[in-house]
């Protein structure tokens, strides 16, 4: 009785751990992609007229400048480094969960729990990359979404008018329609 309580515990910590790292590497995500957008840009003086390296005109004749450009490149940066983070996150828990349940004279229900917990990290693998194929089908530049046992929160790109109601409603749709999460554990917030 005592051993099974204590496999249990350590399950219970393996699992706590899991749901710490993914959220700190969530946060760690976030603070990289701030750091990136406050670079410098470089300026020369061309006979009176101020010039910014990486300015450009595309062939359509719509200016783009380089701010522009590091905008994009932040933006993209964070989901990127956000996706990476949580791979990451999510192959040490189940390299932790595969190491719990491959111990000798693992007891029966430390051995289901760990591979509940790794079929649960599957399914939020898979209704993650959902959830942001079909936010970015809806138009979005790009999107990285979270999931918890109890919560759910996506990170959005949004247009240059920022994050609207109808861009939320449209984006919590998509939640509820492909997870069994409520309107209240939903979180939906714009990458800056």
């Amino acid at each position: 009785m005592k051993e099974q309580w204590k496999r249990n515990a350590v399950v219970a910590t393996v699992l706590l751990f899991v749901c710490a790292a993914v959220y700190l590497n969530w946060r760690y995500a976030g603070n990289v992609a701030q750091e990136g957008e406050s670079q410098p840009t470089q300026q020369e003086e061309d006979g009176g007229s101020t010039k910014v390296l990486g300015d450009a005109t595309l062939v359509g004749g719509v200016p783009t400048t380089a701010e522009d450009n590091q905008v994009a490149a932040a933006a993209s940066s964070y989901f990127d480094t956000a996706r990476l983070s949580r791979q990451q996150s999510r192959d040490n828990a189940l390299s932790l969960l595969r190491e719990a349940a491959g111990q000798e004279n693992v007891e029966q229900t430390v051995l289901e729990d760990a591979n509940r917990a790794i079929q649960t990290l599957a399914g939020y693998a898979m209704l993650e990359g959902q959830i942001e194929n079909l936010v970015i089908a809806k138009g979005y530049a790009d999107c990285v979404a979270f999931m918890g046992e109890n919560s759910v929160s996506v990170v959005v790109s949004a247009a240059e008018d920022g994050l609207q109601t109808e861009d939320v409603a449209k984006i919590k749709d998509i939640i509820l329609s492909e997870t069994d999460y409520t309107v209240d554990q939903i979180k939906i917030m714009e990458a800056d």
